[in-house]
C-alpha cells in the first residue's frame, strides 16, 4: 500500500468530506477499524490504558477503547492529559459515548488485569516537533510500565513525537512495540530511522479513505498485496508445488544448510534437494528434515543439470577455494530458473573480478555489512537511498534485511516490510529466508512478490511465536509459524 505524506492524508480526508462524508463519520469508521486491529494482534483480553492528548487522535483512541470493551472483553482505562471539556468537539463526543465503563487512572496507579496495553493517542499527524508537557509526563509514565512492568506500547496512526513525513524520532517521543498506522501509512513511519520508535506496523484500512494505488514507497500488507493468496486447488499435487535445489552447507556451517531446507519446506515446496560439499554430508544428514533430499556436490555447476524451478545459493558455503569459485560462477552466469543469491554467494559476487552479470531472475538477499561489500559507494546513503540507487543499477532484484527490510526493484516502487521482531535476533534467521524465498519463487511468484512475501511471512511467524511462547525466537521457532503467518496473510489478519 502506497506510503503518503501528511499534505497527501489531508487531501484523502479532504475528498472524503466533499463527497458527503461527515468529520464524524471519518473518526467513528477509522476508530472502530482500530479496535478490531488491535484486538487481532492482541487476541487475550486483559487491561488496556488510553493515553489521551485532546485532538483528533484521542478521538480515535476513544473509539477504539470502546471497540475493545464492548466486543473483545477489554477492561479499560484513561490517562488524560487534558479534561474532558478542553478536547476537540470530536473528541469529547467520543469520550462521552464510552459512558460509565471506565477508570481514569491517577499517576502510578497500575491496572492488576494482564496483559496490559498502552494506547498511544496523545498526538496525530497534525503537530510535529518534540513533546511538551504535560505529554511528556505522561510519555514517561508509558515507557516506565513498558520496561518494567510488562506493558507493550501501541501507537495510534504514529508513534507521538515522530515526524510522519520524515521519521525523525523527536525528544520525549513515545517508543513503540506496535504502530496502528491508519487509512494510509505515513512515509516517515517506513523510514529506518524511525523504526527504534514505530516497532511493527499494521495497517488499518478505512473504506471511506481510500489510499493511493501507486507511489515511490509502499508498504508490504496483506490488505493491498494480492500476491499469495490464492488456495490451491483440491487436487493439487507435489510436482506442481516446486522443485527448489539448495547449494549450501560447509562442515563448520551445517546448521546453514539444514535450515535453508527447513525453509524451503516449510515454505510450501514440493520436491526440495540439499547440493552439500560432501565433506560437510556427514554434519548435515543426522539433522536434515526427512522431507529433504540430501546429495553430495563438490562442483556447483551440477546444479544445472537438475531441472529445479528455483535455486537456492550460498548458505554456510564459507570461503571456496579456486576452481569451487570458477563452476560457482560458471553457475550463477549460466542457471536461467530463478535463483536466490545468499550469504557467501553474495560474498563471493562482492569479490569476482571481472564483476558478475546480474539478471531479472536473480534475488539477492544481503544483510547490511554484505550490502556493504556489494556496493561499497553507497555507504554514505541511508538505506532507503541505498537500496534504490542499487536497483538502479541492477535488473536484479534486492532484498536488503533489517528491522524494516526493503525490497528494491529497477522500476517500482521501494516495498517495506511490516512484520518482525527483536526477538528474530539471532543466527539462521536469513538462512530460513533464503529456503522460504526459494519455495516461493518455485511456485511461480515474481522475485519482486516473492521477495516481498517472503519478508513478511518470517516477520509475521515469529511475532506468531512471540505472543504465544514470549521471547527469544529462533529461527526454528519462526519456521514453525510459517503456516499460521501463511494463513493471516490470506485472511488479512494482521
Amino acid at each position: 500500500m502506497r506510503a503518503v505524506n501528511v499534505m497527501e492524508m489531508r487531501m484523502i480526508e479532504r475528498n472524503a468530506i466533499d463527497a458527503g462524508i461527515t468529520e464524524a463519520d471519518l473518526m467513528e469508521s477509522a476508530g472502530q477499524a482500530l479496535g478490531h486491529a488491535i484486538a487481532r494482534c492482541f487476541p487475550s483480553p486483559g487491561s488496556v490504558i488510553g493515553y489521551l492528548g485532546k485532538g483528533h487522535n484521542a478521538g480515535d483512541t476513544l473509539i477504539a477503547l470502546r471497540i475493545l470493551r464492548n466486543h473483545y472483553g477489554w477492561t479499560i482505562h484513561l490517562r488524560p492529559a487534558f479534561p474532558c471539556d478542553q478536547c476537540a468537539p470530536l473528541t469529547i463526543s467520543s469520550w462521552r459515548a464510552l459512558g460509565n465503563g471506565q477508570a481514569t487512572l491517577s499517576n502510578g496507579e497500575i491496572p492488576t488485569r494482564n496483559p496490559l496495553i498502552l494506547l498511544d493517542g496523545l498526538l496525530g499527524i497534525g503537530t510535529t516537533g518534540p513533546l511538551r508537557e504535560p505529554l511528556v509526563s505522561l510519555a514517561r509514565e508509558m515507557a516506565d510500565l513498558r520496561n518494567h512492568h510488562g506493558a507493550s506500547i501501541a501507537s495510534i496512526d504514529l508513534p507521538s513525537g515522530v515526524d510522519p513525513d520524515t521519521g525523525e524520532i523527536h525528544l520525549h517521543a513515545v517508543v513503540a512495540d506496535h504502530t496502528f498506522t491508519v487509512a494510509a501509512p505515513k512515509v516517515g513511519l517506513l523510514t529506518a530511522r524511525a523504526a527504534s520508535a514505530t516497532g511493527a506496523i499494521s495497517m488499518v484500512p478505512v473504506a471511506a479513505l481510500p489510499c493511493p494505488s501507486h507511489g515511490e514507497t509502499e508498504l508490504i500488507c496483506p490488505q493491498a498485496c494480492a500476491f499469495g493468496k490464492s488456495p490451491r486447488p483440491f487436487d493439487f499435487h507435489k510436482g506442481n508445488a516446486g522443485r527448489v535445489a539448495i547449494f549450501a552447507g560447509s562442515t563448520r556451517y551445517a546448521g546453514a544448510a539444514i535450515l535453508t531446507a527447513l525453509g524451503a519446506i516449510r515454505g510450501g515446496a514440493g520436491l526440495v534437494t540439499l547440493h552439500a560439499p560432501s565433506g560437510a554430508c556427514d554434519a548435515i544428514a543426522p539433522r536434515l528434515p526427512p522431507e529433504a533430499m540430501l546429495v553430495p556436490c563438490n562442483d556447483p555447476k551440477l546444479l544445472l543439470e537438475t531441472n529445479a524451478d528455483a535455486l537456492v545459493i550460498g548458505p554456510g558455503l564459507g570461503i571456496p577455494n579456486n576452481s569451487f569459485q570458477h563452476s560457482l560462477r560458471i553457475l550463477l552466469e549460466t542457471a536461467t530458473c530463478p535463483t536466490v543469491i545468499d550469504a557467501d554467494a553474495l560474498n563471493f559476487l562482492a569479490s569476482t573480478n571481472p564483476p558478475l552479470t546480474l539478471h531479472p531472475h536473480h534475488l539477492l538477499t544481503p544483510h547490511p555489512g554484505e550490502f556493504a561489500r556489494l556496493a561499497p559507494d553507497l555507504s554514505h546513503l541511508n538505506r532507503e537511498s541505498a537500496a534504490r540507487a542499487f536497483a538502479e543499477r541492477h535488473p536484479a532484484t534486492l532484498l536488503l534485511k533489517g528491522c524494516r527490510t526493503l525490497i528494491a526493484r529497477h522500476g517500482s516502487p521501494l516495498r517495506v516490510n511490516s512484520t518482525g521482531t527483536p526477538e528474530m535476533s539471532n543466527g539462521g534467521q536469513g538462512d530460513l529466508l533464503a529456503g522460504l524465498l526459494g519455495a516461493l519463487l518455485a511456485s511461480g511468484l515474481s522475485t519482486f512478490d516473492a521477495a516481498s512475501l517472503g519478508a513478511w511471512l518470517c516477520g509475521r511467524a515469529a511475532e506468531i511465536h512471540c505472543s504465544k511462547h514470549g521471547g527469544p525466537c529462533t529461527a526454528t521457532d519462526t519456521a514453525n509459524s510459517l503456516g499460521l503467518a501463511r494463513r493471516d496473510w490470506q485472511q488479512g489478519n494482521r
